[in-house]
């Protein structure tokens, strides 16, 4: 992933997802030949009539909640785990926690937090926008 990129964090199971498969989940009126076919689409199950919330209006907090910090953190050491290029300046860390926390501190993970609102619209959060202490 390169510094451009920037990836989405569902934070509210329940509400919709916005998480990437590798494959799609085989659905029983659905021929399984499709499936072959396609098995590098991406699948994002979420609500279809939500709306996004422009930036200069949202209503939510500016301060990450420690339910993000923790998904942000895990999500962000399990990439670096898997041999991710790293955002910082490595001080002899091996921990792919620690460098996640060193990131995080830094404001350097290429993350969008979507948090869904109850009227069916979501707000985008850039990891780097956020407090997080």
């Amino acid at each position: 992933m390169s510094d451009h990129e920037e990836e989405y964090v569902n934070l509210v199971p329940f509400a919709g997802s916005r998480l990437k498969a590798t494959a799609p989940f085989p659905e029983d009126d659905v021929d399984m030949e499709t499936h072959e076919q396609d098995e590098s689409a991406e699948i994002f199950l979420s609500d279809k009539t939500a709306e996004p919330t422009p930036a200069g209006e949202r209503i939510t907090t500016p301060y990450m909640t420690k339910y993000e910090r923790a998904r942000i953190l895990g999500a962000r050491a399990l990439q670096i785990s898997m041999n991710a290029p790293v955002m910082v300046e490595l001080d002899g860390e091996s921990d792919p926690y620690v460098i996640a926390l060193k990131e995080l501190r830094a404001k350097k993970i290429p993350f969008v937090i979507r948090r869904y609102l109850p009227d069916a619209s979501y707000e985008d959060w850039r990891v780097t926008e956020l407090i997080a202490d």
